[in-house]
C-alpha cells in the first residue's frame, strides 16, 4: 500500500510515518516511480509504535525492542545490555503507575456519571447540551 493509504487506515500522518522510516521503525519498498510502498504488516506496526510512543518510550528504545514484540521467546538479544534492561524496567513500572493513574481517573468519572445520572434521570430525557446537564444537576 502507499503512504496515503497507511496513513489513513492508521490514522497517523504521513509526515510521521516518513520518520518513522528514518528511525529505521519501518521500511518502505520503493516502487520504480520512487514512490513508497508498504506492506500489509505495518498498519498493525505503526500501531504499535503509536501506542508506545504514546506510553513514553523514545523511538530510541522502541526500535530496540520491536523485534522481540512479534516473537519474544524466538529472538536473541546481543543488544540487550544491563543499561538497556534498567531502562525498559523503568518505562515499565513509569507505564504501569500511568495506568493505574487513568484508571482512578476513569473509575472517578464513571462515578460522577453514575450519581449525576441517579439525581437527574437518564441522558434521553433531557436536552442533550452540556448547559442542560449542568443547570439540571443543580436544580434538582
Amino acid at each position: 500500500m502507499r503512504i496515503g493509504e497507511l496513513s489513513e487506515r492508521t490514522g497517523t500522518p504521513r509526515r510521521l510515518l516518513r520518520y518513522y522510516e528514518e528511525q529505521g521503525l519501518i521500511v518502505a519498498d520503493r516502487c520504480a516511480n520512487g514512490y513508497r510502498s508498504y506492506d500489509e504488516v505495518y498498519v498493525d506496526r505503526v500501531l504499535q509504535i503509536r501506542g508506545l510512543l504514546d506510553a513514553g518510550l523514545p523511538t530510541r528504545i522502541i526500535k530496540q525492542i520491536l523485534p522481540c514484540l512479534d516473537k519474544p521467546r524466538a529472538i536473541h538479544f546481543p543488544d540487550a545490555t544491563p543499561d538497556m534492561l534498567a531502562t525498559l524496567e523503568g518505562e515499565r513500572d513509569r507505564m504501569t503507575e500511568r495506568i493505574n493513574c487513568l484508571t482512578r481517573n476513569r473509575d472517578a468519572i464513571a462515578g460522577y456519571l453514575d450519581a449525576v445520572r441517579a439525581r437527574i434521570g437518564p441522558l434521553e430525557d433531557r436536552e442533550a447540551t452540556p448547559g442542560a446537564m449542568t443547570r439540571a444537576a443543580t436544580t434538582s
